[in-house]
């Protein structure tokens, strides 16, 4: 059986993540995201290659979630089931919406001449009066700091300038949920901080949007609130940043004892 619901609605989850607030009552945050025994195969010449096996996974609304694993282990695919780019074969999931699917490479995403003209390229399908749009355009611009640069042409910015364009573009959307691939794979110390900094700020902001981030790299889960872990399909762990630290170090020390380093 397979249930999958994308929504404009983001309270109407599986349910509710209860949490602490500092003086110990306890308070039910909104579900942005939740799967649920998630299964997905891809064909190919040999048949069907299950890629992702009963995975479940639930992050709260508000909040930034590292997604992070060994190469093939399946991060992507799930990122994209999420956005509706593939769909699993089993299982259930809830994605609150709208939502924006953010590619790892920029230029795949960001076409248009211009900073201001490329935000402004999806809003076309609202019709939406000129004020509003350029309202939007504005305040999502700010938002990942990059409203200075409305004027610029496209083709002079770096890779982490482009990727705050793509962000800013499903932000202008009014997208409260951002899925986002390894945006800091080709980028150098200086966009890695930059867009990092811009999604912190973005998911921080007045209005709840949750992140979900998919990584290989280590230090970007001190800007999380959240991480997963996955292996061979399968989510392994899902807690705190932390729980998710002291995981990755317990594999890399019986690597290192079973002489996988040399």
């Amino acid at each position: 059986m397979i249930n999958v619901v994308f929504t404009e609605a983001s309270t109407l989850a599986f349910g509710h993540v209860t949490s602490k607030n500092p003086n110990g009552a306890t308070a039910a945050t909104p579900v942005a995201i939740q799967v649920q025994n998630l299964g997905l195969s891809l064909s190919s010449d040999k048949g069907e290659i299950p890629v992702l096996k009963d995975c479940s996974l639930r992050i709260p609304e508000g909040q930034l979630w590292m997604l992070l694993g060994p190469n093939g282990c399946g991060k992507s695919t799930i990122l994209k089931a999420m956005a509706g780019l593939l769909r699993p074969n089993q299982g259930h999931m809830y994605v609150a919406g709208p939502r924006s699917f953010v590619f790892q490479n920029p230029d795949h995403q960001v076409v248009m001449p211009t900073v201001e003209v490329d935000v402004a390229f999806g809003l076309g399908r609202f019709n939406l009066p000129l004020d509003e749009v350029q309202t939007r355009v504005h305040n999502a611009l700010e938002a990942v700091g990059m409203d200075e640069y409305a004027q610029r042409p496209i083709q002079i910015l770096s890779g982490g300038q482009k990727q705050r364009v793509a962000i800013a573009g499903a932000l202008a959307e009014a997208s409260r949920v951002l899925l986002l691939d390894e945006l800091t794979t080709f980028l150098d110390e200086t966009d890695q901080m930059g867009v990092l900094n811009a999604v912190r700020k973005v998911v921080g902001g007045a209005d709840p949007v949750t992140a979900l981030w998919v990584t290989h790299r280590l230090e970007e889960l001190d800007y999380a609130d959240g991480a997963i872990y996955m292996e061979n399909g399968r989510v392994v762990l899902s807690g705190t940043v932390e729980d998710v630290k002291q995981y990755i170090q317990k594999q890399q020390d019986q690597m290192h004892n079973n002489g996988g380093f040399r």
